[in-house]
């Protein structure tokens, strides 16, 4: 998050470093590449059109996984911009950095609405308009913007009430389209609402998401420069060990922490996805824990991790936003490309709903080996593309790069 307070010209002599945290790096680029085979199996795989991956009645074991895996994506990455804002306070001042989640917030929203709508529908005006990852992003931006001016004791504390608690809201449900719904359902209760030709969809309402920055923030303290590693590697393998041990013993009692439960199924594998499959709209408490836990742990395991593969996948997790904008126009267009392979045309890709509900695709879409390999040839070439725009980040101070 390089930025400069001034200056609009780019600095032609090179810059010094900035303080990076490589493997903050290497798992928010690996979060961002799983994040894409998300979309893609959207846009590509014949059963998004059917059914539910995490359907227990319908799903199979890889496709199940091809899924879930995904849902690491949107905690981690909320996650780490609660670190990296810690980080950049640490560098510009608690001041600078107020003003700079807040400004940054309010672009990400903006985003939202326009940028990354378009680029789901290609459609205008939009016929949906998506309360999504970036909204929950920009929203909890703002809200940390204000937090940060607590004692770290109290964010912490507010934080851990947020994740822990909003389950005890499960049973507080706003119906109709009022605006009283539509406030509720921005706080908790994800839902959809129609309001003639237009659609609002939320779909991350924000307590969790707030409270999920707020944790990620207070953890950047582990990452100031005088922290020993081994210290800080100790503290990580804690903390990601007693999240995960915390998800067996509450999911096994069913008794809190997710409204969806676990049962026992037709075999002892689906028996296991059953106790993996929780909620994801809103994150619930087990969500949260099976996956920021493991992500704690992967941070403390790949501190000094330098290999040919995961120095390309920290180029991505250095540009996630550039590359978040631009993962969506690029597999939007080639599944544009794609209509002619199944007897459709291109504008049957520009689309009135989600995808998966669109009546002009009836008889679209691919296999799953397919669709693996169409997200292995997005992430060539969005990785070629994010190492020119990294390069071009790390040379240049233009005050813009630290909102793209």
């Amino acid at each position: 998050m390089a930025t400069a307070d001034t200056g609009l010209s780019p600095v032609s002599i090179p810059l010094p470093k900035t303080y990076r945290v490589e493997s903050i790096d290497l798992l928010r680029g690996l979060v961002m590449i799983i994040m894409a085979l998300d979309h893609v199996r959207d846009y590509f795989h014949a059963d998004a059109m059917i059914y539910e991956p995490t359907d227990l009645s319908q799903t199979n074991v890889i496709l199940f996984f091809t899924r879930w895996i995904t849902h690491y994506c949107a905690p981690v990455f909320m996650f780490l911009s609660g670190t990296s804002a810690y980080l950049v306070g640490q560098r510009k001042g608690r001041k600078y950095l107020s003003r700079f989640l807040l400004t940054r917030g309010l672009w990400l929203i903006f985003l939202e609405f326009t940028v990354i709508n378009f680029g789901w529908y290609f459609n205008f005006p939009p016929p949906s308009i998506d309360f999504l990852v970036i909204w929950a992003l920009g929203i909890s931006m703002i809200a940390l913007a204000g937090l940060i001016y607590l004692p770290l004791t109290f964010i912490t504390a507010i934080g851990l009430v947020m994740v822990f608690g909003h389950n005890l809201l499960d049973n507080i449900r706003v119906e109709g389209n009022g605006i009283s719904a539509v406030l509720w359902s921005l706080f908790h209760q994800a839902n959809f609402f129609q309001y003639g030709s237009t659609t609002l969809f939320v779909g991350y309402p924000v307590i969790p998401w707030i409270g999920v920055m707020a944790l990620g923030y207070c953890l950047g303290k582990l990452y100031e420069k005088e922290m020993n590693a081994e210290k800080r590697k100790k503290v990580l393998l804690q903390m990601g060990f007693v999240a995960v041990a915390l998800f067996a013993l509450i999911r096994y009692t069913n008794a809190y922490g997710d409204s969806s439960h676990w049962s026992n199924q037709k075999s002892g594998m689906f028996t296991f996805l059953s106790f993996l499959n929780v909620s994801k709209y809103p994150p619930s408490l087990l969500y949260l824990l099976i996956t920021l836990g493991p992500s704690l742990l992967f941070l403390a395991f790949t501190e000094n991790t330098r290999q040919w593969l995961t120095e390309r996948i920290k180029v991505i997790g250095r540009v996630p936003m550039f590359y978040y904008l631009l993962h969506l126009y690029l597999l939007h267009a080639m599944a544009l490309l794609a209509t002619y392979f199944c007897g459709h045309t291109p504008g049957d890709m520009v689309l009135t709903g989600w995808i998966a509900f669109q009546p002009q695709l009836a008889g679209y879409g691919f296999s799953l080996g397919i669709t693996y390999g169409v997200w292995a040839v997005l992430i060539i070439i969005l990785y070629f593309i994010c190492r020119w725009y990294d390069g071009y980040k790390r040379s240049h101070r233009q005050w813009w790069l630290s909102y793209l």
